[in-house]
């Protein structure tokens, strides 16, 4: 069998935010996925499906429907197994949602058949199981079906898929990077499901000449050779992904403090956002940002990038219009902030001064 190249996450030209966003996401799952809006051919689908080549393997249950994890939440079958577990590693993957999928596809169905006759819970897998600890990758998700958006979004948040039918109940983890891209051209989100996305960017078309041949030329490189882009850019992809390794290590120690958190709350009430997922979703960004950066404490610099991904798609706003952040406003709010903490600094060593 062939295999499935693809083009390099770090040989991708540009596009900053996006790829910053998603390997947020990759270090975080629980930040609760990225939305990525642009036109068509702004490297969208290319840049989340390389983001696997990046991303460390996963250790899971032999066997398993749901590659459910030896050291996290399991499904009833493999809490049933005896210990010492055996388990396999295996590659991270994109899962990706057709348009038009029913609910039965996407949660699973149960064989009543089987249930009943031999008393055997057999499951015809759906899209949520293939995606536990995977990619979910929800390409014009825009057109999708409000409902089936709503399903996914709702397993997201929940980290648990439930399936019921007929008395007969199967349960098993759903924990998935979700990513979500759209065309605006072709239709916005309603305000309601642009929440349920912890971060949101926009992309556009590179308007650098010497960037966009550049993406002519790797791309023309590609296709003929994949195999030399790929080692050419080999070193680039270890080094992201050991970053990547090291940020999940960190970020469990990663502290804030209670001012920071108060100065998050502040921007969202003061931006009108009346959503407590918006403080939430700043927080753990900001955190996720000092991981990556090698640190166990989060800066004031954190927060305004995580304000900058988080909060644009949460602003109140006239239906149909673009998902935007007042950043004079924004900036107000940091150059407050940080005046206030040096006055504050001031003063303290005038007091100590004075004391000497």
């Amino acid at each position: 069998m062939a295999k499935n190249f693809h083009f390099p996450f770090t040989a991708i030209e540009g596009q900053e935010e996006m790829k910053k966003a998603l390997l947020l996401n990759a270090i975080n799952p629980s930040i609760g996925g990225v939305l990525i809006r642009g036109e068509k051919g702004t490297a969208k689908s290319t840049t989340v499906r390389s983001l696997t080549d990046i991303l460390p393997q996963i250790e899971v249950m032999d066997s398993c429907l749901f590659n459910c994890d030896p050291k996290g939440n399991m499904c009833d079958e493999c809490l049933s197994k005896n210990k010492p577990y055996k388990t396999v590693f295996k590659e991270m993957k994109v899962v990706t949602l057709p348009i038009g999928s029913t609910e039965d596809r996407v949660i699973g169905t149960i064989d009543i058949e089987k249930a009943i006759k031999e008393g055997i819970k057999s499951l015809d897998k759906g899209i949520l199981a293939d995606a536990n600890r995977n990619i979910l990758y929800l390409d014009e998700v825009n057109l999708l079906d409000d409902h089936i958006v709503d399903i996914l979004l709702d397993a997201a948040a929940m980290g648990w898929n439930t399936i019921e039918r007929e008395g007969i109940n199967i349960r098993h983890p759903s924990k998935f990077i979700l990513v979500g891209t759209m065309n605006p051209e072709e239709g916005e989100l309603r305000p309601q499901i642009l929440d349920r996305f912890g971060l949101m960017v926009n992309v556009d078309g590179l308007m650098d000449v010497k960037k966009r041949v550049n993406v002519i030329k790797k791309v023309e490189e590609f296709n003929l050779n994949p195999e030399i882009v790929l080692e050419e850019y080999s070193i680039e992809q270890n080094v992201l992904m050991e970053q990547i390794s090291n940020a999940r290590k960190i970020l469990p120690t990663v502290k804030i403090e209670n001012d920071l958190l108060e100065f998050i709350s502040q921007i969202c009430i003061e931006m009108n956002i009346p959503t407590n997922r918006a403080d939430i979703t700043v927080a753990r960004t900001a955190k996720t940002i000092a991981a990556l950066n090698q640190r166990d404490y989060v800066v004031i610099d954190d927060i305004k990038e995580a304000c900058e991904l988080a909060l644009p798609h949460r602003m109140r706003r006239k239906p149909f219009d673009p998902p935007t952040l007042n950043n004079e406003k924004l900036e107000q709010f940091f150059d407050e902030f940080e005046n206030e903490n040096d006055n504050n600094d001031n003063d303290n060593n005038n007091e100590d001064d004075s004391k000497n």
